[in-house]
């Protein structure tokens, strides 16, 4: 074989290559279309149902995604220690299991009464070698809220993310259906609880630390029938966006999700007015409702290092409707 052949040889060989290089990415675009957001989840009228409040997300119909079988992690929170109220069930349960199974370990609050729910997530992710706490308690009292955080940070060895996500919803057609009870009810659960566990936690944690509240689109854009609920998410929004700037100079992020419908045990436990389930989540521009699973890659993304100029935020997930 001549030089020139030989030549010739290696450049025939090096162009067979440059094309197959060019032709990867898009052979592997072509191989990861996303799915149509439209169709991806649930797009069909929900059944009319009703439970007790608080309800449990196990006897729902049909039973919210919160990534159980679907959300992969890749150690983008490992070593880190979270809490998150809410944690048994909904969004807060999808965030537990994106937390997890991103590498970091989980003290979970939750109504008593959500025991079994509670229960289903811890025996899931200590089955897939996780650490999880469960402390269920009363977020009306202010003084199970004073010692939650002391509480999670003792069990899991420290605390790094707290998330605020518990909430309590009654729809009612008129304020003059709202009564005193509810209306204290929704405020100390909401508002107050979130205070109490924010000022316990402050101390506890250190520079890199984060909040990440759960608000909603009636943050901005109340529901008439969500009055006091409305009221308390748009208070939650302002929150988080003024101890941001307090916490700043701490080196402590302060954000916010803020979705939109979500299938969650809310729904079910008197969220929705008698007869109304069946239009949940119908009048986005996706046309459904949201499964939890959608929003736990957002409080993922506001607990990660990455994230470490993003504080003062609020990020929507309301199915196009371009509130937030």
């Amino acid at each position: 074989m001549t030089d020139e052949t030989t030549r010739r040889a290696m450049l025939k060989g090096a162009a067979a290559a440059g094309a197959g290089l060019a032709a990867a990415p898009a052979l592997a675009q072509a191989g990861r279309t996303a799915p149509d957001p439209k169709t991806k989840f649930r797009s069909e009228p929900f059944p009319e149902q009703k439970q007790a409040w608080p309800a449990l997300q196990r006897d729902m119909k049909p039973v919210p995604d919160c990534g159980e079988a679907s959300y992969r992690g890749s150690g983008r929170l490992a070593g880190r220690k979270a809490l998150v109220t809410g944690g048994d069930s909904g969004i807060g349960r999808a965030a537990v299991i994106a937390f997890a199974r991103e590498g970091a370990d989980v003290a979970i609050n939750y109504y008593p009464t959500e025991e079994p729910d509670a229960q289903d997530v811890a025996k899931l992710l200590r089955g897939e070698g996780r650490k999880v706490v469960l402390i269920p308690g009363d977020l009306t009292d202010a003084a199970f809220c004073d010692g939650l955080p002391g509480k999670a940070a003792k069990a899991l060895g420290g605390l790094d993310i707290v998330v605020n996500n518990a909430a309590y919803q009654q729809s009612k057609a008129s304020i003059a259906e709202i009564t005193p009870e509810q209306f204290d009810r929704t405020m100390k659960t909401n508002v107050y609880a979130m205070f109490h566990i924010t000022k316990a936690a402050v101390p506890l944690m250190k520079p890199g630390a984060c909040f990440i509240n759960t608000a909603s689109v009636n943050s901005v854009d109340p529901g008439e029938e969500l009055l006091d609920y409305a009221t308390t998410k748009g208070a939650i929004m302002v929150f988080t966006k003024g101890l941001a700037k307090q916490l700043g100079p701490k080196g402590i992020r302060v954000n916010a999700v803020a979705p939109g419908p979500v299938w969650t045990p809310l729904q079910v436990a008197g969220g929705q007015l008698p007869g109304k389930m069946g239009e949940f989540g119908q009048d986005t521009p996706l046309g459904r409702a949201g499964q939890p699973a959608e929003l736990a890659s957002l409080y993922v993304t506001l607990a990660e290092s990455g994230t470490s100029f993003t504080s003062g935020s609020v990020f929507g997930a309301n199915g196009g409707t371009g509130v937030i």
